[in-house]
């Protein structure tokens, strides 16, 4: 009885020094990741802060001026991409329709007036473009086979409107003023928008009038299928009536692809076309303001947050969100496979190919990068070395050099979260 004492006794004394060790281990591995962070911190400089949560114990593993409103740029996607998905769901679609106030005869000739009608999908255009630019989306030649399969026409007697009543009709954000600029939003805002607003291929030309081209072009389609579009039809914009038909429609590539289409490469205007889309489908208008005020109000509702936010893709100086905010969207959003799968991957895809290459990080961080002139953040999810998930947050602001910032997150402060062993 006495040995048995003892050998319990011997028992719970090593059970007691491996709980040390592991104590020991794990004070270490978070003494190193706080050491490794503070560097790369100092190294960024401005105005600047971070947030990590280890997402399976919920422990925070870093925190500096977490709760301080930052410029998030194209961080701020999250919380479009995330409203999105939660809103329309992961399987939705935008429909580009074509409706139609008239008859056809026996012969397939229509009589009357032919819409085509914006339902703001971002991938709408020509099958070449796509091509090029998504390697998916909904193009006018399959709206214009959809209309011939449907109603076997073959010729057009009357009229042909453009409709992108949709939306409104600013083409900018309120960064441009709502003015069209190429470079900023890479594109024309417009719920009837043909190959992004595009007059050329390589998309430095605006079109003058997109919704007139994108009909223009619904025209040249038609013939292009063989049916007869005389050339003294009259082609211009308007509304289309709520008694005209709905002859055919062509849908978008599922929200699942299109906030993919949107985080990876981190595209502009996909995430404003998507904030529209919310405005006009939740918040009553498809406008830059409903769209904002759907965003607000589904991060207040499930996240419990309440950033500044008047656009959608981060380019507006008025936005303001903290690390602790984002990072609240992200473990929350962590389980929901589409979300996390829209992230580029740390030296592989996206903007992040470059970055991280080599490192602890590559394959195993997944994330959202954000850059103004004066702002370089990253935020998303890094695997550690000990299998757990981590969500973090990093905003540099008021920084001289945001490829050197983005340099120190993606190439030393990611690769410590992926190399923590806690």
């Amino acid at each position: 009885m006495r040995r048995i004492v003892l050998t319990c006794g011997a028992v719970l004394i090593l059970l007691g020094a491996g709980s040390a060790v592991a104590q020991a281990q794990s004070s270490s591995a978070a003494g190193a990741l706080t050491a490794a962070l503070n560097r790369g911190m100092g190294q960024i400089g401005g105005a600047s802060s971070a947030y990590v949560v280890d997402l399976n114990t919920g422990q925070t593993l870093y925190s500096n001026a977490a709760s301080t409103g930052r410029l998030p740029a194209s961080v701020e996607k999250i919380y479009t991409t995330s409203t999105a998905l939660l809103r329309f769901g992961p399987s939705a679609t935008l429909t580009t329709a074509v409706l139609g106030s008239g008859t056809i005869d026996a012969h397939g000739g229509w009589h009357g007036t032919l819409y085509l009608k914006g339902g703001g999908d971002p991938t709408f255009g020509s099958a070449s473009f796509d091509r090029s630019a998504y390697g998916t989306g909904a193009t006018m030649q399959r709206l214009v086979a959809n209309l011939v399969h449907t109603t076997h026409i073959s010729s057009v007697q009357g009229r042909i409107v453009g409709d992108e009543s949709y939306f409104d009709s600013l083409r900018g954000t309120p960064a441009t003023g709502f003015g069209p600029d190429l470079a900023d939003v890479e594109g024309l805002l417009s719920a009837l928008a043909y190959d992004r607003g595009f007059a050329n291929f390589d998309g430095t030309v605006p079109q003058p009038r997109p919704t007139l081209y994108a009909t223009q072009q619904f025209v040249a389609a038609l013939r292009a299928a063989g049916v007869k579009v005389s050339s003294k039809t009259p082609v211009y914009t308007g509304q289309a009536p709520p008694s005209a038909t709905r002859l055919a429609t062509v849908q978008s590539p599922q929200i699942s692809k299109l906030i993919q289409l949107t985080n990876t490469p981190s595209d502009n205007y996909l995430a404003e076309m998507l904030l529209k889309g919310l405005g006009a489908r939740f918040g009553g208008a498809g406008t830059t303001a409903a769209g904002a005020a759907v965003v607000r109000a589904e991060l207040a509702n499930r996240f419990g947050i309440a950033p500044q936010l008047v656009d959608g893709s981060g380019l507006s100086r008025a936005d303001s969100t903290s690390p602790r905010q984002v990072v609240a969207v992200l473990s929350q959003m962590y389980t929901d496979p589409v979300f996390f799968n829209s992230l580029a991957i740390g030296g592989q895809t996206g903007t992040l190919q470059y970055e991280m290459q080599g490192t602890a990080a590559q394959g195993n961080c997944h994330g959202k990068t954000g850059t103004l002139h004066d702002v370089a953040n990253l935020a998303g999810y890094c695997r550690a070395r000990d299998g757990h998930e981590l969500a973090f947050a990093f905003l540099a602001n008021g920084i001289g050099d945001a490829s050197y910032v983005h340099g120190v997150e993606g190439n030393d402060m990611a690769p410590a979260l992926a190399a923590y062993d806690g």
